[in-house]
């Protein structure tokens, strides 16, 4: 990986493919997430164009490679809660540790910035303390922990919310 040519960008529906490939390896292999299934490229494709329609999607790339994403979206459908999203990263197995999680988070709280959004929520399942060590390292503070909310690979774990405000 040459560090010159990792660009941060928008998502684009051509990345729709590796960002399908990322998520199902974490939906596959851990706990970062609860959904259960993998997804293909069309469910994909309709969850981008529909975070798109009204929050951030970067991803992250070398050379044509996708080596993680990062979005924002709606925490709440009601009005009241219009300037709070709910943050998501994933970064390639292949490429984690090397910082990117971080680098593409700092992209999109810049861009919330930049969009009148007033706090980031962030939920944590238990046990992801490299996403916990990141989070609070951009100055995100715990909110809420939730135990035994979600089971996955027959175990009951708990989540916790990070919070910034921007």
């Amino acid at each position: 990986m040459n560090d010159a040519t990792i660009i941060i960008r928008a998502v684009e529906a051509c990345d729709t493919k590796q960002i399908t490939e990322i998520y199902n390896h974490y939906i596959i292999n851990s706990t970062a997430t609860f959904e259960m299934k993998p997804i293909d490229e069309t469910e994909m494709l309709e969850r981008i164009n529909g975070i798109t329609a009204e929050g951030p999607y970067f991803v992250c790339e070398n050379d044509g490679e996708i080596l993680g994403y990062c979005y924002a979206h709606r925490w709440k459908a009601r009005a009241a809660y219009r300037k709070t999203y709910e943050t998501t990263v994933y970064i390639s197995p292949k490429h984690l540790g090397k910082g990117l999680g971080t680098l593409l988070m700092r992209k999109l709280i810049s861009e919330c910035s930049k969009r009148e959004i007033h706090a980031l929520i962030a939920c944590i399942t238990q046990g992801n303390e490299a996403s916990e060590a990141m989070h609070r390292k951009l100055g995100f503070k715990q909110a809420s922990h939730f135990e035994e909310v979600g089971e996955k690979f027959g175990k009951l774990l708990g989540v916790a919310d990070y919070e910034l405000i921007i």
